[in-house]
Protein backbone atom coordinates (compact mmCIF):
# COMPACT_ATOMS: atom_id res chain seq x y z
CA UNK A 1 0.00 0.00 0.00
CA UNK A 2 1.29 3.45 -0.93
CA UNK A 3 0.89 5.91 1.82
CA UNK A 4 0.98 10.09 1.33
CA UNK A 5 0.77 12.36 3.46
CA UNK A 6 0.23 15.36 1.42
CA UNK A 7 0.95 18.98 2.87
CA UNK A 8 -1.15 20.91 0.01
CA UNK A 9 -3.95 22.59 1.97
CA UNK A 10 -6.20 23.96 -1.28
CA UNK A 11 -9.29 22.13 -1.49
CA UNK A 12 -9.01 22.31 -5.25
CA UNK A 13 -5.94 20.33 -5.59
CA UNK A 14 -6.68 17.93 -2.51
CA UNK A 15 -9.97 17.17 -4.21
CA UNK A 16 -8.26 16.49 -7.72
CA UNK A 17 -5.18 14.62 -6.01
CA UNK A 18 -8.24 12.13 -4.81
CA UNK A 19 -9.83 11.41 -8.25
CA UNK A 20 -6.30 11.70 -10.01
CA UNK A 21 -5.03 8.92 -7.29
CA UNK A 22 -8.04 6.49 -8.09
CA UNK A 23 -7.83 6.71 -11.61
CA UNK A 24 -4.13 6.60 -12.57
CA UNK A 25 -2.81 4.71 -10.07
CA UNK A 26 -3.59 0.70 -9.73
CA UNK A 27 -2.21 0.48 -6.02
CA UNK A 28 -3.78 0.48 -3.27
CA UNK A 29 -3.19 3.50 -1.29
CA UNK A 30 -3.94 5.46 1.82
CA UNK A 31 -3.72 9.61 2.33
CA UNK A 32 -3.56 12.36 4.91
CA UNK A 33 -4.43 15.63 4.12
CA UNK A 34 -6.15 19.00 5.40
CA UNK A 35 -7.89 21.73 3.55
CA UNK A 36 -7.60 25.24 4.38
CA UNK A 37 -11.14 26.77 5.31
CA UNK A 38 -13.84 25.52 2.71
CA UNK A 39 -16.88 23.59 2.65
CA UNK A 40 -17.42 20.35 0.32
CA UNK A 41 -20.95 19.21 -0.94
CA UNK A 42 -21.66 16.03 -2.09
CA UNK A 43 -21.47 15.46 -5.58
CA UNK A 44 -25.34 14.99 -5.93
CA UNK A 45 -25.87 18.20 -3.77
CA UNK A 46 -27.76 21.75 -4.79
CA UNK A 47 -24.43 23.65 -3.68
CA UNK A 48 -26.40 26.77 -2.75
CA UNK A 49 -28.75 24.84 -0.45
CA UNK A 50 -26.02 23.79 1.80
CA UNK A 51 -24.13 26.82 2.18
CA UNK A 52 -24.82 30.01 3.84
CA UNK A 53 -23.62 32.09 0.89
CA UNK A 54 -23.05 35.10 2.80
CA UNK A 55 -21.14 34.01 5.64
CA UNK A 56 -18.92 32.06 3.16
CA UNK A 57 -17.81 34.93 0.82
CA UNK A 58 -17.55 36.89 4.16
CA UNK A 59 -15.01 34.66 4.98
CA UNK A 60 -13.43 34.04 1.67
CA UNK A 61 -14.48 30.05 2.32
CA UNK A 62 -13.93 27.69 -1.11
CA UNK A 63 -16.77 26.07 -2.18
CA UNK A 64 -15.69 22.46 -3.89
CA UNK A 65 -18.16 19.83 -4.85
CA UNK A 66 -16.12 16.14 -4.55
CA UNK A 67 -17.15 13.11 -6.89
CA UNK A 68 -18.56 11.29 -4.03
CA UNK A 69 -21.82 11.62 -2.78
CA UNK A 70 -23.65 12.57 1.06
CA UNK A 71 -23.47 15.75 2.46
CA UNK A 72 -21.77 18.75 2.66
CA UNK A 73 -19.09 19.14 5.26
CA UNK A 74 -16.79 21.91 6.54
CA UNK A 75 -13.29 21.83 6.49
CA UNK A 76 -10.38 23.67 8.06
CA UNK A 77 -6.55 23.33 8.63
CA UNK A 78 -8.24 21.78 12.09
CA UNK A 79 -9.83 19.02 10.35
CA UNK A 80 -7.90 15.63 9.32
CA UNK A 81 -9.02 14.21 5.87
CA UNK A 82 -8.46 10.70 4.83
CA UNK A 83 -8.59 8.61 1.64
CA UNK A 84 -8.32 5.03 0.84
CA UNK A 85 -8.26 4.08 -2.95
CA UNK A 86 -8.36 0.38 -3.36
CA UNK A 87 -8.89 -2.54 -6.12
CA UNK A 88 -11.66 -4.66 -5.15
CA UNK A 89 -14.43 -6.78 -6.87
CA UNK A 90 -17.64 -5.99 -7.50
CA UNK A 91 -19.31 -7.70 -4.48
CA UNK A 92 -17.16 -5.41 -2.04
CA UNK A 93 -16.84 -2.56 -3.32
CA UNK A 94 -18.59 -0.45 -1.04
CA UNK A 95 -18.15 -0.91 2.73
CA UNK A 96 -18.31 2.06 5.07
CA UNK A 97 -17.23 0.05 8.10
CA UNK A 98 -14.38 -1.79 6.43
CA UNK A 99 -12.69 1.42 5.99
CA UNK A 100 -13.52 3.04 9.04
CA UNK A 101 -12.38 0.28 11.12
CA UNK A 102 -8.87 0.99 11.00
CA UNK A 103 -9.39 4.58 12.15
CA UNK A 104 -11.12 3.32 14.87
CA UNK A 105 -8.66 1.11 16.28
CA UNK A 106 -6.17 3.71 16.11
CA UNK A 107 -8.73 6.25 17.90
CA UNK A 108 -8.41 3.73 20.48
CA UNK A 109 -5.08 3.14 20.90
CA UNK A 110 -5.44 6.78 22.42
CA UNK A 111 -7.81 5.56 24.77
CA UNK A 112 -10.82 7.22 22.47
CA UNK A 113 -13.73 5.35 22.06
CA UNK A 114 -15.05 5.62 18.61
CA UNK A 115 -18.03 4.10 17.44
CA UNK A 116 -19.61 3.56 13.80
CA UNK A 117 -22.83 4.73 13.64
CA UNK A 118 -25.97 5.02 11.31
CA UNK A 119 -25.22 5.20 7.96
CA UNK A 120 -21.44 6.35 7.69
CA UNK A 121 -20.52 8.31 10.37
CA UNK A 122 -17.91 7.92 13.03
CA UNK A 123 -19.11 9.31 17.04
CA UNK A 124 -17.72 9.64 20.65
CA UNK A 125 -20.29 9.63 23.13
CA UNK A 126 -23.17 10.05 20.84
CA UNK A 127 -21.40 12.79 18.68
CA UNK A 128 -19.96 13.35 15.35
CA UNK A 129 -16.42 13.27 14.66
CA UNK A 130 -16.22 12.13 10.57
CA UNK A 131 -18.75 11.78 8.35
CA UNK A 132 -17.71 9.33 5.54
CA UNK A 133 -18.20 9.21 1.45
CA UNK A 134 -17.47 6.41 -0.98
CA UNK A 135 -17.26 6.73 -4.93
CA UNK A 136 -16.63 3.64 -7.17
CA UNK A 137 -14.99 4.11 -10.78
CA UNK A 138 -14.53 0.69 -12.90
CA UNK A 139 -13.07 -1.99 -9.69
CA UNK A 140 -11.74 1.08 -7.95
CA UNK A 141 -13.25 2.42 -4.36
CA UNK A 142 -12.65 5.84 -3.11
CA UNK A 143 -13.87 6.19 0.45
CA UNK A 144 -12.64 9.38 1.96
CA UNK A 145 -13.52 10.77 5.37
CA UNK A 146 -13.48 13.57 8.03
CA UNK A 147 -11.57 13.87 10.93
CA UNK A 148 -12.95 16.74 13.45
CA UNK A 149 -9.77 17.40 15.66
CA UNK A 150 -9.53 20.97 16.42
CA UNK A 151 -11.93 22.81 13.71
CA UNK A 152 -13.30 25.98 14.65
CA UNK A 153 -16.91 24.60 15.50
CA UNK A 154 -18.76 27.95 15.63
CA UNK A 155 -17.45 28.64 11.69
CA UNK A 156 -18.27 24.87 11.00
CA UNK A 157 -21.89 25.86 12.18
CA UNK A 158 -22.16 29.22 10.23
CA UNK A 159 -20.62 27.90 6.83
CA UNK A 160 -23.15 25.04 6.51
CA UNK A 161 -26.34 27.31 8.15
CA UNK A 162 -28.17 27.77 4.57
CA UNK A 163 -31.85 28.18 4.74
CA UNK A 164 -33.51 25.04 2.59
CA UNK A 165 -36.85 26.61 2.96
CA UNK A 166 -35.90 28.79 -0.10
CA UNK A 167 -35.25 25.73 -2.35
CA UNK A 168 -37.42 23.48 -4.01
CA UNK A 169 -35.19 20.20 -5.77
CA UNK A 170 -34.68 16.82 -5.67
CA UNK A 171 -30.91 16.69 -4.74
CA UNK A 172 -29.37 15.04 -1.58
CA UNK A 173 -30.14 17.13 1.21
CA UNK A 174 -27.43 17.00 4.31
CA UNK A 175 -28.29 15.92 7.69
CA UNK A 176 -27.16 17.84 10.54
CA UNK A 177 -25.33 16.01 13.85
CA UNK A 178 -24.40 17.14 16.94
CA UNK A 179 -19.87 16.75 16.57
CA UNK A 180 -17.30 17.02 18.71
CA UNK A 181 -13.64 17.58 18.83
CA UNK A 182 -11.30 14.25 19.08
CA UNK A 183 -8.86 16.80 21.51
CA UNK A 184 -11.52 17.19 23.32
CA UNK A 185 -11.21 13.57 24.46
CA UNK A 186 -7.64 12.75 24.00
CA UNK A 187 -6.01 11.63 27.25
CA UNK A 188 -2.78 13.55 26.27
CA UNK A 189 -2.20 16.84 24.57
CA UNK A 190 -1.02 16.87 20.99
CA UNK A 191 -1.36 19.29 17.43
CA UNK A 192 -2.95 17.76 14.74
CA UNK A 193 0.34 17.20 12.86
CA UNK A 194 1.12 15.38 15.44
CA UNK A 195 -2.13 12.88 15.17
CA UNK A 196 -1.68 13.06 11.60
CA UNK A 197 1.50 11.26 12.28
CA UNK A 198 0.17 8.71 14.68
CA UNK A 199 -2.48 7.70 12.10
CA UNK A 200 -0.34 7.53 9.35
CA UNK A 201 1.90 5.24 11.70
CA UNK A 202 -0.78 3.26 12.92
CA UNK A 203 -2.28 2.60 9.02
CA UNK A 204 1.58 1.26 8.32
CA UNK A 205 1.78 -1.47 10.70
CA UNK A 206 -1.15 -2.83 9.38
CA UNK A 207 0.40 -3.70 6.23
CA UNK A 208 4.52 -4.61 6.19
CA UNK A 209 4.60 -3.91 2.56
CA UNK A 210 3.16 -0.44 3.41
CA UNK A 211 5.57 2.49 1.81
CA UNK A 212 5.46 6.06 2.14
CA UNK A 213 5.28 7.97 -1.28
CA UNK A 214 5.79 11.07 -2.51
CA UNK A 215 4.05 12.68 -5.40
CA UNK A 216 6.20 12.72 -8.61
CA UNK A 217 6.40 15.81 -10.81
CA UNK A 218 4.46 14.07 -13.51
CA UNK A 219 1.81 13.58 -10.32
CA UNK A 220 1.61 16.90 -9.70
CA UNK A 221 1.20 18.06 -13.48
CA UNK A 222 -1.60 15.75 -13.80
CA UNK A 223 -2.89 17.15 -10.12
CA UNK A 224 -2.56 20.16 -11.19
CA UNK A 225 -4.64 20.15 -14.70
CA UNK A 226 -7.03 18.63 -13.17
CA UNK A 227 -7.76 20.69 -10.66
CA UNK A 228 -7.70 23.86 -12.99
CA UNK A 229 -9.85 22.08 -15.55
CA UNK A 230 -12.36 21.12 -13.21
CA UNK A 231 -12.03 21.48 -10.02
CA UNK A 232 -11.69 24.92 -9.90
CA UNK A 233 -14.54 25.74 -11.95
CA UNK A 234 -18.00 27.30 -11.72
CA UNK A 235 -19.92 24.88 -13.69
CA UNK A 236 -18.55 21.51 -11.20
CA UNK A 237 -18.55 23.72 -7.98
CA UNK A 238 -22.27 25.37 -8.67
CA UNK A 239 -23.25 24.49 -11.93
CA UNK A 240 -23.31 21.07 -12.13
CA UNK A 241 -26.14 21.24 -9.12
CA UNK A 242 -29.24 19.65 -9.83
CA UNK A 243 -32.58 21.59 -11.54
CA UNK A 244 -33.93 23.16 -8.46
CA UNK A 245 -37.01 26.46 -8.21
CA UNK A 246 -35.68 29.33 -5.46
CA UNK A 247 -38.31 31.23 -3.48
CA UNK A 248 -37.83 34.26 -0.97
CA UNK A 249 -39.58 37.18 0.43
CA UNK A 250 -38.06 40.48 1.76
CA UNK A 251 -39.10 43.43 3.26
CA UNK A 252 -38.10 46.84 2.38
CA UNK A 253 -38.44 50.40 2.39
CA UNK A 254 -40.01 50.58 -1.10
CA UNK A 255 -42.45 47.73 -0.05
CA UNK A 256 -42.81 43.34 -0.12
CA UNK A 257 -40.97 41.81 -2.77
CA UNK A 258 -40.90 38.02 -3.84
CA UNK A 259 -38.43 36.25 -6.13
CA UNK A 260 -39.31 33.38 -7.83
CA UNK A 261 -36.43 31.64 -9.81
CA UNK A 262 -36.06 28.21 -12.21
CA UNK A 263 -32.46 27.45 -12.13
CA UNK A 264 -31.04 24.86 -14.57
CA UNK A 265 -27.52 23.94 -14.51
CA UNK A 266 -27.03 26.85 -12.47
CA UNK A 267 -28.57 29.52 -15.01
CA UNK A 268 -31.09 31.14 -14.41
CA UNK A 269 -33.79 29.99 -16.90
CA UNK A 270 -37.44 31.90 -15.76
CA UNK A 271 -37.04 34.90 -12.90
CA UNK A 272 -40.73 36.43 -11.86
CA UNK A 273 -40.48 39.24 -9.31
CA UNK A 274 -43.87 40.20 -7.53
CA UNK A 275 -44.68 42.55 -4.47
CA UNK A 276 -46.36 46.07 -3.56
CA UNK A 277 -43.69 47.79 -4.12
CA UNK A 278 -43.90 50.84 -6.38
CA UNK A 279 -41.59 50.83 -9.77
CA UNK A 280 -41.24 53.80 -12.61
CA UNK A 281 -40.46 51.31 -15.29
CA UNK A 282 -41.74 47.66 -16.15
CA UNK A 283 -39.77 45.68 -13.82
CA UNK A 284 -39.96 42.92 -16.84
CA UNK A 285 -37.30 44.59 -18.46
CA UNK A 286 -35.17 43.47 -15.23
CA UNK A 287 -36.68 39.82 -15.59
CA UNK A 288 -35.61 39.66 -18.76
CA UNK A 289 -32.27 40.72 -18.18
CA UNK A 290 -31.34 38.04 -15.65
CA UNK A 291 -32.82 35.07 -17.46
CA UNK A 292 -29.80 32.92 -19.04
CA UNK A 293 -27.01 34.38 -16.40
CA UNK A 294 -25.51 32.85 -13.33
CA UNK A 295 -27.52 32.31 -10.09
CA UNK A 296 -24.46 34.40 -9.05
CA UNK A 297 -24.09 37.67 -6.64
CA UNK A 298 -20.88 38.92 -9.23
CA UNK A 299 -22.98 37.79 -12.20
CA UNK A 300 -26.19 39.34 -10.94
CA UNK A 301 -24.31 42.53 -9.45
CA UNK A 302 -22.78 43.00 -12.98
CA UNK A 303 -26.03 42.64 -14.81
CA UNK A 304 -27.71 45.05 -12.90
CA UNK A 305 -25.19 47.84 -12.09
CA UNK A 306 -25.87 48.48 -15.76
CA UNK A 307 -29.20 49.96 -15.25
CA UNK A 308 -30.33 53.11 -13.51
CA UNK A 309 -31.80 51.24 -10.85
CA UNK A 310 -33.65 53.98 -9.30
CA UNK A 311 -35.61 54.42 -12.74
CA UNK A 312 -37.16 50.98 -11.69
CA UNK A 313 -37.29 50.85 -8.04
CA UNK A 314 -38.23 54.09 -6.01
CA UNK A 315 -36.15 53.39 -2.85
CA UNK A 316 -34.84 49.52 -2.76
CA UNK A 317 -31.02 49.13 -3.45
CA UNK A 318 -29.57 47.25 -5.85
CA UNK A 319 -27.65 45.46 -2.63
CA UNK A 320 -31.05 44.80 -1.21
CA UNK A 321 -32.40 43.45 -4.66
CA UNK A 322 -29.82 40.90 -4.62
CA UNK A 323 -30.46 39.72 -0.71
CA UNK A 324 -33.73 38.69 -2.26
CA UNK A 325 -32.18 36.10 -4.90
CA UNK A 326 -30.04 34.28 -2.54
Amino acid sequence: MLCIKDSHTDPYFNLAADEYVLKNFREDCFMLWRNEPSVIVGKHQNTLSEINIDFVREKKIKVVRRISGGGAVYHDLGNLNFSFIVTGHKENLVNFRKFTQPIIQALGKEGINAKFEGRNDLTVDGRKISGNAEHIWKDRTLHHGTLLFSVELPDLSAALNSDPGKFTHKAVKSIRSRVTNINEHLKRKMDILEFRDLIMTHMMSQDKDSILYHYTSEDIAGIEKLRNQKYIQWEWNFGYSPRYNFRKKIHTTDGNFEFQLDVDKGYIRNIKIFGDFFCKNDVETIEKSLTGIKHDKEAVERILTGFKFEDYFMSISIEEFIEGLF
